[in-house]
């Protein structure tokens, strides 16, 4: 009963990766290891695929062997959440607009502590 169940699941993680890559907002990446995680646990060769493609299948490996989250994708991340605190700076009323600001603050403290690759 859990085979098909983790398999609905890799595939619903697959599809909000795919769309995550097209959406800004929407992360790719933690989906599609959400992915490899349940395909290990329902269709190997499905996660074999996953972690041999050539784009995510390096960030993949790095989170599961390691704990890591690639050097370039941290500064990517602390880029854009300064965009999002800065915006809602300038667009949220008081005292929402210190939420996204503490929010990065938050995200970003726990991923600079883990270890790059």
């Amino acid at each position: 009963m859990k085979k098909p169940v983790y398999r609905i699941l890799g595939l619903c993680s697959v599809g909000l990766g795919v769309v995550g890559a097209f959406l800004p907002l929407l992360p790719t990446t933690p989906f599609l290891i959400l992915a490899a995680y349940f395909f290990a646990r329902s269709h190997p060769e499905w996660e074999a695929r996953l972690l041999a493609h050539p784009e995510v299948g390096p960030a993949i490996r790095a989170w599961r062997d390691h704990g890591a989250i690639p050097r370039v994708a941290k500064r990517l991340a602390t880029l854009l959440l300064a965009i999002s605190a800065v915006g809602g700076w300038l667009t949220l009323p008081e005292p929402w607009r210190y939420v996204p600001a503490a929010v990065g603050v938050l995200v970003l403290a726990w991923m600079w502590s883990r270890p790059s690759v």
